[in-house]
């Protein structure tokens, strides 16, 4: 497969998840209190949003350069 093609099948795959699912989350734990032996953490729940312009982008880069692959072998 050639190198543009693979780009254009990655990002046209990636475009098309990001628009799926929008974004990711993710969890962190943190201590709140650290006294001696005594430990206490905390999980907190982070969400990293990906805007839909974004996989929308990523999907018409896809297709330009699956095209673009095509036409140039």
């Amino acid at each position: 497969m050639k190198p543009m093609t693979l780009a254009g099948v990655v990002l046209l795959v990636l475009g098309l998840v990001a628009l799926a699912y929008q974004g990711f989350t993710y969890t962190s734990r943190e201590t709140v209190v650290d006294v001696g032996p005594i430990q206490a953490t905390a999980e907190k729940k982070e969400t990293v949003p990906i805007p839909p312009i974004a996989g929308g982008a990523a999907v018409v880069a896809g297709l330009a350069l699956l095209i673009a692959g095509q036409r140039k072998g």
